[in-house]
């Protein structure tokens, strides 16, 4: 027939080639030799240090088993570099606002750069190398690279946020380029079609889609998506490989405890687990990025699109993640409601704030929907933490972030403050060290 033609399949493609890093050290240039990173120490505080506002830089290693205490944290980044294949690192940050999640990204497996200096937020955290605050925190097993970042006077407090912010970004940048020849120890390859193709890929297997909830209170409290603040968006659809490849970004100072650092963000656990089932016993559809917001209006009208938007989308069922708690309950109890009103099964992920007891309600809110949920734990859970040989960073200000309190920071250098002092203990995406035994 005259003017007949075919469309054939499009298919996103996305390999993230890891180059384990078994250790860092500072060097004459930067580099990966023999999976060692070597970091031209003044050449990196240069490049992570450009910008007017910034009064001083200090880079420095911490390493697993190292009695060496990180505190207050404020970001953790996992260097890389686009290989090939649209946008670049960090769009809407570093590179240009391009679409990512296609093409060939290498990643410095084992290493991180984390962000600490004077507070902005009293919601920041602790990394512990060693010790039992060790065992709560995922960054303990990294190798890192720390910068001491100091904005100039008058900064106000968003403002010292995003300095330190891109700070880290810069330095994670440039990092990563020292992969952009290596050879990968090892090519993970990720695919997703779109829509149409995808639910008809296994017609036989329940279609699941994740619904990523991210922290966008303002205060302090925000996430970005290829650079944009998500409190001002309406819910919408990305493709997965889009999160693994970084558009977004975080820029909060919420709870260390159940905060998502952008590494965290890079690595999402659940994007993973669902990759790893898809063709087994689910079919991955994607995922829907959807905000907290503090208005009762926005989270209804978040929560509407959401359900709107899953439903749109054909799922049978769906997985929901919180960042955060208290405010952001609401809005992880109305996505429930209004999915499980639609008839689609939902399985919610949050942490706990029980009390140090453990017998407070979990949750500021809560539905009978709500009869699927997975905890990642009790924030509220006390604990000593021993004192470290080594401190960067500020340890005074365990008495002020969320979780420690007057008196926490004890003469010899301990501390005594509930979990939620630590960055990633009760991680709400999973990204975490807790566990339960039945």
């Amino acid at each position: 027939m005259k003017g007949k033609f075919e469309l054939g399949v499009k298919l996103v493609r996305l390999e993230l080639g890891d180059i384990y890093i078994t250790d860092v050290q500072f060097g004459s240039r930067t580099e990966v030799l023999k999976n060692v990173l070597y970091i031209n120490k003044d050449e990196l505080a240069q490049v992570a240090g450009d910008d007017e506002r910034i009064a001083s830089i200090e880079v420095d290693l911490a390493k697993p088993g190292e009695k060496t205490r990180i505190m207050p944290v404020k970001d953790v980044i996992e260097p890389r570099v686009k290989v090939s294949g649209r946008g670049g690192i960090l769009p809407g940050f570093i590179s240009a606002v391009e679409t990512v999640g296609e093409g060939r990204t290498h990643v410095l497996k084992g290493a991180a750069v984390i962000t600490t200096g004077r507070i902005a937020g009293f919601q920041e955290g602790i990394i512990d190398m060693s010790g039992i605050g060790a065992r709560y925190t995922p960054f303990s097993e990294t190798r890192n690279i720390v910068l001491k970042v100091e904005p100039g006077a008058g900064i106000h407090q968003h403002e010292h946020e995003l300095v330190v912010r891109m700070a880290g970004f810069r330095a994670a940048a440039y990092l990563g380029e020292a992969g952009r020849g290596e050879k990968p120890d090892q090519v993970q390859v990720y695919e997703t079609k779109p829509i149409l193709e995808q639910v008809q890929e296994y017609p036989g297997l329940p279609k699941v889609v994740y619904v990523y909830m991210l922290q966008s209170q303002g205060l302090l409290h925000d996430t970005y998506l290829y650079g944009v603040d998500v409190k001002k968006i309406i819910p919408t659809f990305i493709y997965p490989t889009e999160v693994m490849d970084g558009a977004i970004a975080s820029g909060n100072c919420v709870s260390a405890c159940d905060k998502n650092p952008t590494y965290i963000h890079q690595n999402s656990p659940v994007i993973h687990e669902l990759y790893e089932r898809y063709g087994k016993d689910i079919n991955f559809l994607g995922v829907v990025v959807t905000n907290e917001n503090v208005t009762l209006a926005d989270k209804e009208r978040s929560s509407d699109y959401t359900a709107k938007l899953v439903e749109f989308l054909g799922a049978d069922a769906v997985i929901v993640s919180e960042e955060g708690f208290g405010n952001p309950d609401a809005d992880l109890v109305m996505n429930c409601a209004k999915l499980e009103k639609k008839g689609i099964i939902t399985v919610l992920i949050t942490d706990e704030y029980a009390g140090q007891d453990g017998a407070s309600q979990s949750l500021a809110d809560s539905t009978p929907l709500g009869n699927a949920v997975v905890s990642a734990g009790n924030a509220n859970q006390v604990i000593t933490l021993p004192p470290m040989e080594k401190v960067i960073g500020y340890p005074e200000v365990a008495d002020k972030i969320t979780g420690g309190s007057a008196g926490s920071l004890s003469q010899d250098g301990s501390i005594t403050a509930e979990i939620q002092v630590i960055t990633g203990a009760t991680n709400e995406l999973g990204f975490g060290k807790l566990s339960a035994r039945g």
